[in-house]
This record gives C-alpha cells, structure tokens and sequence, in this order.
C-alpha cells in the first residue's frame, strides 16, 4: 500500500509525470486518474476483507481444521445423519468381566448410508463376538484374516447388502463399519468382549472407556493414502503408518443430536467376596447391594460419551482376598487362572534419584494441565534428604530444569516448585524427545541410588510401538513408572510403558484423586515387594504356557495373576520370591479348590498373542502372523491380523438407489480444550484463495496504469 502513494504521488517523482503533463489528451488524464483511484480504494476495501478470512483460516487450521456439518444443496449447515446409541450390559464374576456392548446406528437422512466409527474398549479387552439385528433378522458375526474380512465387507456393501466389520487398531482402540442403512431406520450391531478387573490395595476397578483425546501423530506425512478405508482426520506418517484410521473426529456434545453420543450402563457383580461398598469418581451412581452381589446403573438413565465410566468396589473389611484360583474346561482342554498378593512388607528406605517428565503438550490443556502440576507437585514433596532429582517437560521438544539430577534440598526444590506451577500445554506430544532426555541423563555422583522415571502424561501418541521399545533397550538400570492424566487417558500406553519400563502406573481421573492415586504409587516406589518371583504349576509332563510367560517383580497391593492352559484343577501351586532385604517368601494353593468360571480360554489366548507380539519385538522380527491367525480363529477372539465380519445375504439397497458414507465423531473429552476439536474438513479456504485472487488483480490493474502513465 505504501509503495502505490509513493508511485501516485508525482511530488515523489517528478520525472515520471513531466511528459504526461505535456500532452493535450486532459481527457483521457482524468480518465486515468479516476481509474488509479477507484483501484487503490478497491485494493483497501480488499484488505479489510481480507484480514479476517485470514484470522479465520488460522485458527481453523491451527484448532478446527474444518467444520462438523454436512452441507446441503443450498449450502446450509446440517447435522450428522447418524444418531449413535450405546448400551453396556457387563456380569463381573471373579477377575473377569463379560460386556455386550450394543451399539445402535440410526439413520436421519433420506439416503442410504455407511456408518464408521472409531471407538475404544478397554486396553486388556477380548473381543470375541460380533453380531447384528435388522428389525426381527439377527445374523451373527465370524472371524476373518483382515484382508480377507475388508474383501468380504467391501462386497457386500458394494452389493447393497447389510454388513458390519469390526477391526483391532490397538489394543484399545477399533473400527466398526456397517453398511447399507436404510433411510429412516435402524441397525443394531452387538459387540461383545471380555475384559480382567484390576485389583489393587484392597479395591476392584472396572473402567469402560467412552471417549477418547486425539492423538498426536510424529512423523513426515506420507502422499498417498487417501482410499476407501480412510476415516480419520489425519494422514499416515512414517512413524504411524496407520494414522489416517485411528483419527476419528472429535466434537462437542452441542454439534451432534440431543439423542446421540448417550450410552446406558449397567453392571452385575458378583464378587465372591462380601461386599462393602461401590464407588465411582466418575459418575453418580445408584447401588443395590446384597452380600457378595451388587447391581450397579448411572443414576441418569443414559449418560454423555465424554469420559470413561469408572466402577470400584471393596470388600468387607478382613475378607480381601490374598490368594484365588478358577477352573474352566472348554473343548476338552482345562484352563486354570491364579491370583495371589504378595506380603504387606516395607524393605529399607533407600536413597532415589528421581526424574519427573510431565506433558505439556495441546492435549494436556485444561483441567489435565492442571492435574498434572498437582501430581508432579505431589512427588517433589515425596523427596527425602539424600534423594536427587530433576523435572523434564516436553511438548515439540524436550526441555529439562537442570543439566542433571540435583539434591533434593530447599533451594532447588522451590525452583521447582516455581518451574512447575508455571508450566502451560501446548503444541505436540513428541515423546521420544523426552523419554531419550529421562532415560540417558547422567547420574549425580556420590554414592548409589535407586534411578526412577515418573512419567505423567494422557498417552495420546500413535507411535506406541516405537516407544514401548525405547523403553525397553533404553531403560538400562532405572524403572518407569507412569501417571495417566484425564477423563480418557490411553491406558494401553499407559500400562505397557510401565510394564517395560518394570514399573507401575495409576491413573488419576480428577483433582480430587490426586492424593489417592499418587500416595499409592509412591509407596509401591519405595521398592518392589517381591522379586526374583519364581511360579510352579504341577507337573504334568507336558508344557503349559503359562500367560504371562514370566511374572515381573511384584509391587505392594499388586497380585499375581497367572493362567497355564492344559492343567487339571488338582495338585499344588507353589509361588515363592525374594523379599526386600534378601529374605525368601512362599506360599502354596491347593488347585482343587478351584472355583468354576468361563473365558478363562480366551484370556489365555489373549495373553498368549501378546506374547507372541511381544517376542517379535524384542528380536526385531515380525510377529508370527499365521500362529496369531491360528490362535484367534480357534478361540474366536480378535487380533491385529484378523477381524469380524458379519453380512446379511440378501440384497437390501436398490440397484438404483446410491450410499453416502459417514465417520461419526467421538465427543470431546470432558475436562479439554477446544483445541482438541477435529471437525471433518468440509469448510475449505476458498474465500480467502478467492480474495487474495481479487486483490492481486486490482494491484496488477493498478501498476499497469501507473506504467502506462509514465509512458505517456
């Protein structure tokens, strides 16, 4: 703008006008001039518009890449055309819990329409069954290799036949596909999985995942990936390949129908064990209790899908359990599933050099953010003299408070106290940054110390896979333990970093649990309880594959749980390990006492492929693909290379009638920031491409005059 006036003004350039001023053409002069004018004002006029279309285009890209609504012809803003509705029937009996999860998909517009959704279960669920109910019709789902179920699904949808797919991403994260929904109606897909119940200081807990936070994606983008199985609002990286399908968007309740987005919860238990009481942090919950029984619902009659569903319960005091054994026979063969807790014992205090490494990444913004400073705050005060420490921060990178561990006295830890309370979320979860800072930071000299990582962090990373094995070849001497911060932390991150990195992990749902969770965790830190565990199951003269393969050290509050495939339920089990302070514990289980349960064969076989996947990565390899395949078809449980798939055989949609496609949303996690919003990208920058376009044009038109002029 500046150099137009400077080019207009002849004061400024008197040469250039001198021979303009010398023709007779006064004429065409004011036509000109008047032209130069209207030119410039356009170009401010311009500007102005300009201006805002810009701001929008940024904070769409850097917030909202797009919008949520669907357009119609007139261009007006419109809802999903998918109303999802949920309902969890879940039966705990013992340490395992059976849920069918009844997911219905419910068609508002007048096309027919292809339904896709990303969703979590729970990080240690069993998938085992698939089925689906249109009207009075109900057919039932079966296991498939993953290419070969795609094949199957694609087929029938391209037929018009109603099909449904469900797929494993991650442990805890799947995609469920159904295809051909009538206009106007409904169709039912029922899911059902099994998950083990965690128990922990006394105290049962069963979470239902509902929601999950978007997960931040390292990596270059790779160009093509765009296809018919592309659903999420990110591209496939070279560091997660899968990007683009574990993506889903994410909005707020207010962008999907009233009716959408609400699950129904109820719980059945039945414990064994007296029971005292039932509690959630994260719902209000109404309880009929009666002895070992307990019949557990949300007190609203539907609840939003914007956190997950947390149920605890204790047992009568005196009756918690320290040890437990079940028996099942399925298809000829026994299976067999101990629990046993290991003493209550406090070795001797040893000095700790303590690492704290806290997330301040986008995703952490909000009530986690703040979460987070409590929890870190929380374990400087654990310090004791003699103890060292530092604090590590990361988002887009990696910065540490002090070049290495300092002692743990008063000037430095009101530095960090101070460092702490100032730390703000923002920008990417680049992790392994953080974790090769943590894991290769030199020790303070002067005596030995027992070297802990306390990471505190959502876990909302894709790469999972390549972080769990820089835990593991970087840990060296040191244990990881891990923090889960929010309403949908990745608990699969979660508890296998902490598992590799042979630690522990808790999760912390509110402010309010803070002190909870965090005064359990650090107590567990002090040392392990029981190592060097050593577990014998009666000798049968055949190998048992016990699941998991090889127990880790046992922390205080935490049990043992083991299950052998192939062992009837008589002899002896005999678990011993080393105390702290050298001293040798042991106990035995008589097996005959075995209390009957079911689906202890595919927790067995869930186990068994994790540890097949597990061995792959430790020698670089690549999982055994066709003994996963086996496993998973033999005990109808899904895997990474295999999927269900359910189709109706007759032809539902009309040759003649078309099928749009849809990705229904997760909601937002209650506690985030709107940040974290990722709206499917419908809205395009094209005012703006269209007023820089017309801008560029009266500048050009502009110039040109002011040559013509001068040539004149």
């Amino acid at each position: 703008m500046m150099l137009l006036s400077l080019l207009a003004n002849p004061a400024v350039r008197p040469d250039l006008f001198t021979a303009r001023r010398a023709k007779p053409a006064a004429k065409q002069s004011r036509w000109l001039r008047m032209a130069e004018g209207i030119s410039l004002w356009l170009a401010v006029l311009l500007m102005l518009f300009v201006h805002p279309l810009y701001a929008e285009a940024r904070q769409m890209d850097m917030e909202q890449p797009g919008q949520l609504y669907l357009m119609n012809d007139q261009s007006a803003r419109q809802q999903p055309a998918l109303i999802l509705d949920s309902d969890f029937r879940v039966h705990v009996s013992g340490l395992l819990a059976e849920t069918r999860l009844t997911r219905v998909f419910r068609n508002t517009s007048d096309q027919w329409q292809e339904g896709i959704f990303v969703f979590p279960l729970p990080d240690k669920a069993t998938v085992f069954g698939l089925r689906m109910t249109i009207g009075e019709r109900e057919i039932v789902g079966h296991i498939e290799p993953k290419a070969k179920a795609r094949q199957t699904y694609e087929r029938a949808r391209q037929a018009g036949q109603h099909a449904a797919t469900l797929e494993q991403h991650r442990p805890n994260l799947f995609t469920s596909r159904v295809a051909n929904i009538p206009p106007g109606e409904s169709v039912q897909v029922e899911i059902r999985y099994q998950q083990p119940v965690a128990y922990k200081h006394g105290e049962f807990e069963l979470r239902l995942p509902a929601t999950l936070t978007p997960r931040y994606m390292p990596g270059e983008p790779l160009a093509e990936t765009q296809g018919p199985w592309q659903s999420g609002w990110a591209l496939a990286t070279t560091e997660v390949a899968d990007a683009h399908e574990i993506s889903p968007f994410t909005v707020r309740p207010k962008d999907v129908d009233g009716g959408s987005h609400r699950a129904r919860i109820g719980i059945e238990i039945e414990s064994g064990l007296a029971l005292a009481d039932v509690s959630s942090p994260s719902h209000r919950l109404y309880t009929e209790l009666d002895g070992a029984r307990a019949t557990v619902r949300t007190e609203q009659e539907k609840v939003l899908m914007d956190r997950d569903v947390i149920v605890r319960w204790r047992p009568v005091a005196g009756s918690e359990p320290k040890a437990a054994v079940f028996h099942q026979t399925w298809q000829g063969e026994d299976y067999l599933m101990a629990m046993v807790l290991p003493p209550e014992t406090v070795g001797p205090m040893l000095r700790r050099e303590l690492v704290f490494v806290i997330d301040t990444s986008g995703s952490m913004a909000g009530d986690s953010i703040a979460q987070a400073r409590s929890a870190l705050l929380k374990g400087l005060e654990t310090l004791r003299p003699g103890d060292s420490f530092n604090v590590i921060q990361f988002n887009s990178q990696a910065h540490a408070l002090f070049a290495q561990p300092v002692p743990a006295e008063g000037h430095y830890l009101a530095r960090a106290r101070r460092y702490v309370q100032d730390l703000r979320a923002n920008g990417g979860t680049e992790m392994a940054g953080a974790l090769s800072l943590a894991l290769g930071m030199d020790s303070v000299p002067g005596g030995e110390r027992v070297r802990q990582v306390v990471f505190i962090t959502d876990g909302a990373v894709g790469n999972e896979s390549a972080l769990f094995n820089q835990i593991r070849s970087g840990l060296t001497d040191r244990r990881l333990f891990t923090v889960g911060i929010g309403s949908a932390p990745n608990m699969h991150f979660l508890r296998e970093a902490a598992r590799w990195g042979r630690g522990e992990f808790t999760a912390i749902h509110s402010g309010a649990e803070v002190d909870r969770a965090l005064n359990r965790l650090f107590a567990a830190m002090e040392a392990p309880v029981l190592t060097n565990l050593d577990v014998r199951w009666p000798d049968q003269g055949q190998p048992l594959e016990p699941v998991p393969a090889r127990p880790g050290d046992l922390f205080r509050g935490t049990p043992l749980v083991q299950v052998v495939r192939g062992l009837p339920a008589a002899g002896q089990l005999q678990v011993s390990g080393q105390l702290p302070g050298g001293r040798r514990w042991s106990t035995s289980l008589d097996l005959a006492q075995a209390a009957p349960a079911s689906g202890l064969n595919r927790h067995w076989a869930r186990g068994r492929i994790d540890e097949l996947t597990d061995a792959a990565r430790l020698q670089g390899q690549t999982p055994d693909e066709q003994q996963i395949t086996e496993l998973s078809v033999r005990h109808s449980v899904i895997s990474p290379f295999t999927s269900f798939v359910v189709v109706e055989q007759r032809q539902a949609r009309p040759e003649t009638e078309s099928a749009g496609s849809q990705s229904i949303p997760t909601l937002l996690p209650a506690g985030s920031q709107p940040g974290m919003l990722r709206y499917p990208q419908t809205a395009t920058f094209a005012p703006l491409f269209t007023a820089l376009g017309l801008l560029g044009l009266m500048f050009s038109l502009a110039i040109a005059m002011l040559n013509r002029r001068s040539s004149l």
